[in-house]
């Protein structure tokens, strides 16, 4: 048995157990305070693992680093303002990724700077964890934020798109789903995601590089 694999493979379990459900109790809770209780009703304002997951992209995040979880229901009839609400809450997956990733890299420069000192077991485990989780939320975030349905950037679209066209595009959701699914695997999309995951990825380590220089002190 490989147990570097099998190692990789739990952290990435574990990870995968907070950043989808982190990611769709933020729809729920964003909704919820602009006045749709859909997603309340339906037990989705939790953290737990089990009202969030589907299988199928779980197994997708575990073998390739991006998955899915369960859509959490939006009734925008319940907002005042439905254009906005829908924007707002739409924009909650992807901004909770983002504080989830610059939260993971802190915990990366922690693990980094005592290392300084002599790394054991542990502390690698817990590197590659935060490592792994930094880039998962990266990847959720990104993908989440393009603006073509079914990502949340779609939602967030309906801001600045007429309504009229911006439902034209919503009837076609499925089409666009296999359109995008197959430019993805044909890597028409990798430029750009790749960009975007590069310079988030460095703006975050150096936004939290203090935090390695303060621990690397305790450890040297």
């Amino acid at each position: 048995m490989d147990y570097g694999m099998l190692v990789v493979y739990l952290t990435r379990l574990l990870a995968m157990g907070l950043v989808l459900p982190v990611h769709e109790a933020a729809h729920a809770l964003a909704a919820d305070r602009l006045g749709d209780p859909t997603a309340r009703q339906q037990g989705r304002l939790t953290l737990s693992p089990r009202a969030h997951l589907d299988v199928w992209g779980s197994i997708c995040m575990l073998i390739a680093g991006i998955g899915w979880a369960r859509p959490v229901p939006v009734d925008p009839r319940y907002f005042k303002n439905p254009k906005w609400g829908m924007a707002f809450s739409a924009a909650a997956g992807p901004l909770s990724n983002l504080v989830m990733a610059w939260l993971s890299a802190v915990g990366m420069q922690i693990c980094a700077g005592l290392a300084q000192g002599g790394a054991g077991l542990p502390l690698v485990i817990a590197l590659l964890f935060f490592q792994t989780l930094f880039y998962l939320n990266l990847n959720l975030a990104i993908f989440n934020l393009l603006p073509i349905p079914p990502f949340d950037g779609s939602r967030i679209l309906l801001v600045v798109l007429p309504q009229k066209w911006y439902f034209q595009v919503m009837r076609r959701e499925r089409l666009l789903l296999l359109v995008i699914f197959l430019l993805l695997i044909l890597g028409v999309f990798d430029p750009v995601l790749v960009w975007l995951d590069t310079h988030l990825a460095r703006f975050f380590l150096w936004s939290t590089g203090f935090v390695g220089l303060f621990f690397g002190s305790f450890a040297n």
